[in-house]
């Protein structure tokens, strides 16, 4: 039998213990367990119902939880809250138990309770998230049914909840009929479905809910225009690479007509495609402009840039950007250096990646564990088992737990990995053979 530590007072009462015990243990069938609640000394009341499933929803078996709950409802009747009945709805959405949020809306609507509007939100975006936008939608047309009104808070959380994953064409269906509902929210719906669109990748469509947003007299502001920015520089790096920095740049231009200042996410968004896309002269003249126009770069920012100078090879640029972003007095997390220090080993430069961590130990980033994890193993792979045992060492005395093996520092074990070796790209001309004179 589980035991729980007791938290708040309801969880003294007696009894209280032994029905967790039940829900959470997965030994017995669903039947079993019904008929050991059923013989469980405690005054069953609402407050404990909830209480169970919010003691038990991490732990227990979504099943084993759905049970408990059913054989509650049938033991307390309308003594159970729609309120409550709306709280155990939205626990198993949040675990994306399909199954039981469906038999729990049927009981819901069978016993003419009434679903709550948060509760549909929660509902609608799991069942989006999960493919399943047609029950969704299905839900929402049919809320009257569960006695829930269609209205601006309901609108607003299929539209958010279809948009989120990009199904922006559905949501525009559903404000077109229910525009009456919206009001007050326009900006919020509309600010939604443009992310939809640039989800789907549809450049086309959301410049013309720009457009339409502009003729609505919705308020056209820097989430707006990032969002459509970053539909467009995706949209390029597929289609068309060159042309990323002039349609970027007319976007940067259209801003300030708004008097809307370009900022960190707007720059970040073109110098990720241009680093995908490993154009560093572009990467590097649009990082100047950026700090010449006052906007000030972020460590998001200074990680996109190092990042492709390091994998093209340019290690003193990038070193150079490293010691500029130190000037500027930006203290990166333990994610910059981890990852970067990544990019290092993968290009085969082991000895800057040393040079990186050492850096990342005199700032106040920790968490060194899984630096540790990549440089060892790369040390041994490269023959230097010396040094990946005075790594080893030094990660011993910190009191950090490795998770790569120590035999990677035994040499009979370790495979040494070989140098790659690199071909002359010059062509070499071929000589042709000299013609033998004609025989008079």
């Amino acid at each position: 039998m589980v035991t729980l530590p007791p938290t708040t007072a309801l969880q003294n009462l007696p009894g209280f213990q032994e029905l967790c015990s039940l829900v959470l243990t997965p030994i017995g069938g669903l039947n079993e367990l019904e008929l050991s609640l059923k013989k469980c000394e405690v005054h069953l009341t609402p407050s404990i119902v909830v209480e169970v499933v919010n003691h038990c929803k991490e732990e227990a078996s979504t099943r084993r939880l759905l049970r408990f709950f059913t054989w509650s409802c049938k033991s307390l009747g309308s003594a159970l809250g729609d309120k409550d009945f709306n709280h155990a709805i939205r626990v198993f959405a949040e675990k994306k138990d399909h199954r039981a949020v469906d038999i729990l809306l049927a009981d819901l609507r069978k016993d003419q309770r009434v679903l709550e509007a948060q509760t549909f939100g929660t509902v609608a975006e799991i069942f989006v998230k999960m493919g399943r936008e047609g029950d969704a939608l299905g839900i929402f047309k049919n809320l009257d049914l569960f006695k829930c009104a269609q209205d601006r808070m309901t609108v607003t959380a299929i539209v958010n909840a279809l948009c989120a994953k990009g199904h922006a064409r559905g949501a525009e269906g559903v404000v077109y009929h229910h525009k009456d509902k919206i009001s007050g929210a326009e900006s919020c719906v509309y600010r939604s479905i443009l992310y939809g669109w640039s989800v789907q990748g549809n450049v086309k469509e959301t410049r013309r809910l720009l457009q339409e947003m502009k003729s609505r007299k919705i308020t056209l502001d820097l989430y707006c225009f990032n969002t459509y920015l970053r539909c467009l520089c995706e949209y390029k790096l597929k289609k068309n690479p060159s042309g990323l920095v002039p349609e970027a740049l007319n976007v940067f231009m259209e801003m300030k007509t708004y008097k809307i200042t370009p900022n960190s996410i707007s720059y970040n968004v073109l110098l990720s495609c241009l680093g995908r896309t490993r154009r560093v002269k572009e990467s590097l003249r649009i990082f100047d402009s950026m700090r010449k126009s006052g906007c000030a770069p972020n460590w998001v920012t200074y990680y996109i840039l190092i990042r492709v100078l390091y994998l093209t090879g340019r290690f003193g640029k990038g070193n150079q950007i490293l010691e500029l972003m130190a000037e500027d007095g930006l203290e990166p997390p333990e994610k910059f250096y981890h990852d970067l220090v990544g990019v290092l080993c993968g290009v085969e430069r082991v000895n800057y990646a040393l040079e990186l961590f050492g850096r990342m130990k005199k700032s106040s980033a920790g968490d060194y564990g899984p630096v540790y994890d990549v440089l060892i193993p790369k040390f041994c792979k490269c023959g230097e088992f010396e040094k990946g045992k005075e790594l080893w060492d030094e990660a011993e005395r910190m009191g950090i737990a490795l998770q790569c093996s120590r035999d990677v520092l035994d040499p009979s074990i370790t495979e040494i990995a070989k140098k790659p070796k690199f071909r002359n790209k010059r062509r070499q001309k071929k000589k042709k053979p000299k013609k033998k004179a004609a025989s008079t």
